[in-house]
């Protein structure tokens, strides 16, 4: 049985984790908090990161923060200290660019390949397989990690050199942040004319306006659906100043993405910031109405 690592195991690595356990793969993970929930699934706890690389050919992190990536590589119980020749080390967290490329030169010291790695998908569309995953970097190395997402996704795709997977991910979430303020605002207006509701979500998911944000939260919306969260405000926010980044970079301008923000930041301060993003109809709800056009 082929030992996989796995370094983060929260949301996102959970789902990640159990589907490759049932595709056969023995999983070693590690988390700061409880494994209690990992070792339920049939997952086997490690001491940290380092034991981990010592285990495993191929290791997964997906972590919350720049810092955290920092440590999970290059601290004290890093990768890094136990990393060798052809190992490789997929991140699937998103960060700036610069921060997943100064893992990969300390690690290439030690023989091991760093991937720039990143999940679409809520947590319930990775316990499905349904999650997307996108690849960049050394194109043998991508191709042997790709043989194992397919242990726990459907869909895998390579982008080339380092840095495109997670530009990829930036222009992903731009949309995914103005379609749950669209899916808001058309719920906050459907929920009140009169229609009946799920033959509105039908129409509109099935149509040409619908998108995967709007199939997923306008039913949430409508039930009133905000916990657990799939996803919250602060997750997505996270994002924001990377894709301004991106975008300043080609120079060119976010106007769906700046007003989007404002909503979002407005969905922080309403005191809404652990609830999912669903919640983002009560923000629409809230801002003052139109005036009606005179009539002709």
């Amino acid at each position: 049985m082929e030992t996989i690592g796995f370094v983060g195991v929260g949301k996102i690595g959970m789902p990640i984790a159990e589907n490759l356990i049932k595709s056969g793969y023995r999983v070693l993970g590690y988390r700061r908090s409880s494994m209690a929930e990992f070792e339920k699934i049939g997952g086997t706890p490690a001491r940290s990161p380092a034991d981990i690389g010592a285990q495993a050919d191929v290791v997964f992190c997906c972590m919350p923060s720049s810092e955290a990536l920092d440590d999970v590589i290059q601290g004290p119980q890093g990768l890094l200290r136990s990393a060798r020749p052809g190992q490789i080390i997929v991140e699937l967290g998103s960060h700036p660019i610069a921060y997943k490329e100064r893992q990969v030169a300390p690690l290439a010291a030690k023989g091991a390949i760093f991937v720039d790695g990143e999940m679409s998908g809520t947590p319930g569309m990775v316990a499905q397989r349904k999650g997307v995953v996108y690849l960049a970097g050394d194109k043998e190395a991508c191709r042997k990690a790709e043989r194992v997402v397919g242990g726990f996704a459907e869909s895998c795709i390579y982008f080339g050199p380092f840095g495109a997977a997670s530009k990829v991910k930036l222009l992903n979430n731009l949309l995914v942040a103005v379609n749950i303020a669209t899916t808001a605002e058309v719920m906050a207006i459907g929920l009140e004319v009169g229609v009946d509701v799920d033959l509105l979500i039908k129409a509109i998911a099935t149509g040409s306006g619908g998108t995967t944000q709007f199939g997923i939260r306008a039913p949430w919306m409508a039930q009133r659906r905000f916990s657990p969260a799939q996803g919250t405000a602060p997750a997505l926010i996270h994002y924001f100043d990377m894709i301004h980044d991106l975008a300043a970079s080609v120079g060119r301008a976010t106007p769906m993405l700046d007003r989007a923000a404002e909503l979002f930041q407005r969905f922080v301060d309403m005191g809404f910031a652990e609830y999912d993003v669903a919640r983002m109809v009560d923000v629409v709800s809230s801002l003052p109405p139109q005036k009606a056009r005179p009539q002709s």
